[in-house]
């Protein structure tokens, strides 16, 4: 599946059972793009584990941080809307042993990324949050 934005294949998962009521509508997967972190739902993802490598070297490749990581990262542009799911994913991040704000302050300086979101005034935010 590419992104509607810039053309380029979404990472695309499926969304495990603890994490899909963090997310608006049904559909049991989702796909991050590597190039613009543009976030799309996915109505038939893949069985195989993603390729998190290709979001860039500052993303962590293990499913238990990467995945609710790549949710986070997905809400970011709706920070006021899903206040309390940005929150629970921040702390699965963090239990699965990754720090998602540097993960952030990374991927903002990560020249393959072209992205309209305000990386850095969202950690802020969520720094707030914490």
């Amino acid at each position: 599946m590419e992104c509607p934005d810039c053309t380029v294949e979404l990472v695309a998962f499926t969304v495990p059972p603890e994490y899909r009521d963090h997310l608006p509508g049904s559909e049991p997967g989702a796909g991050l793009c590597p190039h613009c972190l543009s976030f799309e739902a996915v109505t038939d993802p893949p069985a195989e584990t993603p390729d998190f490598d290709r979001v860039g070297e500052a993303f962590p490749t293990a499913p238990d941080a990467a995945l609710p990581l790549a949710l986070l990262v997905g809400l970011l542009s709706n920070l006021a809307l899903y206040r309390s799911e940005i929150a629970a994913l921040l702390e699965a991040v963090e239990r699965a042993g990754t720090d998602p704000l540097l993960v952030l302050d990374r991927l903002d300086r990560d020249e393959s990324i072209e992205t309209d979101l305000d990386l850095t005034g969202r950690r802020t935010q969520l720094e707030q949050l914490l």
